[in-house]
């Protein structure tokens, strides 16, 4: 994510449940991803949870991308 997307998340989080879910979620993902990332070999089983992580993670993104595509549709100047 860019960093002016990040920042208005992070100013919707209080008052989006939805959004903050998701948001959370995804750095959850994130962080287990990493750790796993910084093993230097994995195991065939670490490889899957790794790809299946990277695949929850991407969907928590998706949903959030859609949230803020949603939110700049409904509060568009002009």
């Amino acid at each position: 994510m860019e960093r002016r997307e990040e920042e208005l998340i992070l100013a919707l989080l209080p008052q989006y449940p939805e959004l903050r879910t998701a948001y959370e979620e995804h750095t959850r993902l994130g962080l287990q991803v990493d750790k796993l990332s910084a093993k230097s070999h994995l195991s065939a089983d670490e490889e899957i949870e790794k790809k299946d992580l990277q695949k929850r993670k991407l969907a928590e993104k998706d949903k959030i991308m859609r949230f803020l595509s949603e939110y700049r549709g409904g509060h568009a100047t002009g």
